[in-house]
């Protein structure tokens, strides 16, 4: 009897010990197949393949618990939310302890309490990121580049399309049943995953870092060309530039104390609907002058030392990808993004391509970092102030933007904060984090005094950044999340967007920084 005992539980644990040991090899295998390499055997193949079915059942079992939290309206769905992700604005006095990690734009705009957007709501959206006040700086891109220039507006617009298609699909994972399920929500979370299981929170903060860069550097350009148009529509007041560039932050120190944005909203849109009109009259007066254009100055040539700088222009007056998951989101038939993708981007393109030739054939040798700044006196301070006052409306997204990303990564992280939590108990900012918030304001301020050049930053933001977010990352996490999916031509795509847009980037950054370098000793020179 103790025999057949002892036999019994010898066999158990011999078929335990075979189940884990298949279990891992099956692991091991799927592991390197997922690297590019054939399972060893079918049946280790089919052991991962049972494996990773059990693995997604996981994930999809997650995911309903997460949307049914969501439905019963706890504030569970919040803190499911990515780790690392970046929200842009905030309703109320600030967030309450249970959702302090929350809160901004990008919730508001996944959450199902919100109205969903029609495809020409975001396609509007997209068309304000892409054609803001950051085109007058295309006719320079011009001047530099020739024909070749015109070329790579319409090539950017191209791209720039299609890596905001792929990052999108990055957020979705086919089911059992081979339907495609959203899940994942944002840019951060997309890399997040790319940088797992080794470094699961490395992308998020990549990501978050060029997210800082690229905000911060948009509200430093905008006081930039605050104080560059004030001062060429006022060139007889006893006013420098650096000066202007003071009353115009002195003008958005209140940004640190608004709650939220839907006042501000309000009056951008009406400032990007007269911005529209300004680039008409722009267009139109350089129409009058069409008997003058300058054809043999646009040539097939390019400023070897200037052009990169150029590219860096043009690559970032197209950056719309940083909120473009969360527009997705958010739309009422996400089915059709892509459509709006393509319209948007080829009336950029049309519209940025037209705005700069016309500009550029006109003014020739003598077109300025502004171009507005081209104008005759006459009509330049009207149309200045106009531009003006929708650059300093325009500060206060990519400012709460910034500022989101910051709080969150630094103060509201949980346990893993660098920092307390600037919000009381009662969801209200502390004084000091409220200093904090002003010391990010005169910090633009200090930067646009010492850096005035309009066109030399927006290059060396689009090379830094620009190319990193709209080209090289959405390509990489593409290749990395979708590999085994991908068609040759696919493939083909994303490895060539990453190697042009890596050289782009690199060569652009040193040129700019050069460009900045030479400036600013020119300036002290003077």
């Amino acid at each position: 009897m103790a025999t057949v005992i002892r036999s019994k539980i010898s066999n158990k644990l011999s078929n335990a010990a075979t189940t884990v040991t298949n279990k891992s090899q099956a692991k091991v295998s799927g592991m390197f197949a997922k690297l590019g390499f054939q399972a060893a055997t079918d049946e280790e193949g089919l052991g991962f393949a049972a494996c990773d079915d059990l693995d997604y059942d996981h994930r999809q079992g997650l995911q309903m618990d997460i949307l049914k939290t969501e439905e019963m309206g706890g504030e569970g769905g919040g803190e499911t939310a990515g780790e690392g992700d970046s929200h842009y604005q905030r309703d109320g006095t600030g967030p309450p302890p249970s959702a302090s990690k929350d809160g901004g734009l990008c919730s508001e705009l996944g959450s199902p309490d919100k109205p969903k957007i029609t495809a020409w709501e975001a396609g509007w959206n997209v068309t304000n990121a892409i054609q803001g006040m950051f085109v007058l700086g295309l006719p320079y891109a011009i001047l530099h580049g020739g024909y070749l220039g015109l070329f790579l507006i319409i090539f950017a617009a191209v791209v720039c399309c299609y890596t905001g298609k792929i990052l999108i699909a990055c957020l979705y994972e086919e089911n059992e049943d081979g339907q495609l399920v959203r899940v994942r929500d944002s840019y951060v979370d997309i890399a997040n995953a790319c940088c797992a299981p080794r470094f699961p929170a490395l992308g998020g903060h990549v990501v978050n870092v060029a997210q800082i860069i690229e905000l911060v550097m948009t509200c430093i350009l905008y006081v930039v060309v605050s104080g560059n148009l004030m001062y060429n529509s006022f060139p007889n007041l006893p006013v420098s530039q650096r000066s202007w560039a003071i009353i115009a932050t002195v003008a958005l120190l209140p940004c640190a104390f608004l709650k939220n944005l839907k006042a501000v909203s309000k009056f951008s849109l009406l400032c990007t609907l007269a911005h529209f009109i300004i680039n008409i009259l722009v267009i139109a007066y350089c129409l009058s002058r069409a008997r003058d254009w300058a054809w043999d100055k646009v040539k097939f040539y390019i400023d070897v030392k200037k052009f990169p700088i150029s590219i860096g222009i043009i690559v970032f007056s197209y950056t719309s990808q940083i909120f473009l998951p969360s527009l997705e989101g958010n739309m009422q038939k996400p089915s059709e993004f892509h459509c709006m993708m393509n319209w948007t981007h080829i009336a950029a393109c049309i519209l940025k391509g037209l705005f700069a030739l016309v500009a550029y054939l006109t003014w020739a040798d003598e077109t300025k970092e502004v171009i507005t700044d081209n104008l005759p006196s006459s009509i330049r301070a009207v149309v200045n102030l106009f531009l003006v006052s929708k650059a300093l409306l325009s500060y206060p997204l990519p400012f709460f933007a910034a500022v989101e990303v910051l709080e969150k990564t630094f103060f509201q992280d949980g346990g893993r904060a660098v920092f307390p939590d600037c919000y009381g108990g009662d969801g209200r900012l502390k004084s000091w984090g409220l200093s904090l918030r002003c010391a990010l304001v005169v910090f633009t301020m200090f930067m646009a005094i010492y850096v005035p050049h309009f066109a030399l930053l927006m290059g060396l933001t689009g090379s830094l950044t620009g190319a990193g977010l709209c080209f090289l990352l959405p390509s990489l996490f593409h290749l990395k999340l979708l590999w085994r999916k991908l068609l040759w031509h696919q493939v083909f795509f994303d490895v060539a967007i990453f190697v042009i847009g890596g050289i782009c980037s690199i060569s652009g950054f040193i040129h700019s920084v050069e460009g900045l370098i030479e400036a600013y000793t020119y300036n002290l020179a003077d």
